[in-house]
């Protein structure tokens, strides 16, 4: 497994930054994905180490964000869990606490140069450092940003909808320290349909993991890439993209654009960025018979080693 927190690609004029908050083992990999028992063994020898641990069976996933700069903004997609979180319900994320800001700084990004958080949904480990802790209040960690929101998840999640289908017990404690502080503060900009946010980057939704669930897709100067939050967790969902996480909201509409998007990416050459993918954590696919398979990983430099491209 490599273990560098930070990776950069420069794709056409957009550079992509990897910021990772943590790497490691999360659940058992049947867990995970279930009905998938056969699809890790089959593919164990492309899906271990970095993606499988056969031994234990357990799968190993990233929580990571993605800092992009295009058209002379900086652009966050997806916060990560946040510090100090009440989420008595997520063992996993309950009063979590790593160095996010300090990666970002790493990189050159301090919370007042971001111009636009993209939120790819509104699950706890996309939404935390939304906001940050000012003298026990939750205020927007980015002074500076509009926040894109899917306007079905804001709805979803929200405290109109308490008795939303799929709504575990921790989700009105994300919503108010992650997602309200970020409204009182006139900062969230609601999206429906398509939204497009410079010449190279739009929002496109890709429902079903949650009712918002959105894909954000790259195109310029003839390359092209799609960040597709938590429509995948685990590339078996490539190999087999029927196979739905335990956390996909309605199954039948997460498969089906699950399929679409990979279509689409392999008809296109589209890189495929996921929200936790861990090891080289990005791909290109290609279509097989009736499903997909890897086409070759990213290849990430170091992110202070990249300059920009020159173009003829």
């Amino acid at each position: 497994m490599t273990n560098e927190n930070t990776q950069s690609i420069w794709l056409g004029d957009v550079e992509v930054i990897r910021v990772r908050e943590w790497q490691g083992f999360f659940t058992s990999a049947h867990e995970l994905v279930p009905d998938s028992a056969r699809v890790w063994e089959d593919n164990g020898h492309w899906l271990a180490p970095d993606h499988w641990e056969p031994e234990q069976g357990q799968a190993v996933m990233a929580l990571q964000s993605w800092v992009l700069r295009s058209a002379g903004q900086t652009i966050l997609i997806d916060t990560g869990v946040g510090n100090g979180r009440e989420r008595p319900h997520s063992p996993h994320f309950h009063h979590w606490q790593t160095d996010f800001l300090g990666a970002l700084a790493g990189v050159g990004v301090h919370p007042e140069d971001v111009d636009i958080v993209v939120n790819t949904h509104l699950h706890a480990d996309h939404v935390g450092w939304n906001t940050h802790d000012v003298g026990g209040e939750w205020a927007p960690t980015f002074p500076h940003a509009r926040y894109l929101i899917p306007a079905a998840d804001d709805f979803h999640f929200g405290p109109g909808n308490s008795r939303g289908k799929g709504r575990n017990p921790d989700d009105g404690l994300v919503y108010e320290d992650s997602i309200a502080p970020v409204h009182r503060a006139g900062q969230a900009l609601l999206w429906d349909g398509t939204h497009r946010i410079d010449e190279h980057l739009t929002l496109e939704p890709a429902p079903g993991h949650t009712p918002g669930s959105s894909v954000l897709r790259l195109a310029s100067q003839g390359e092209r890439a799609v960040f597709v939050g938590d429509l995948m967790h685990s590339p078996v969902q490539i190999v087999q993209p029927s196979c739905n996480s335990c956390f996909c909201l309605d199954p039948v509409q997460a498969a089906a654009s699950r399929r679409r998007v990979l279509q689409r990416a392999a008809d296109e050459r589209e890189l495929v960025v996921p929200a936790h993918f861990a090891g080289p954590g990005a791909l290109n696919v290609r279509a097989t018979a009736d499903a997909f398979a890897p086409a070759g990983w990213a290849p990430w430099s170091a992110s202070h080693d990249t300059a920009a491209p020159q173009h003829s």
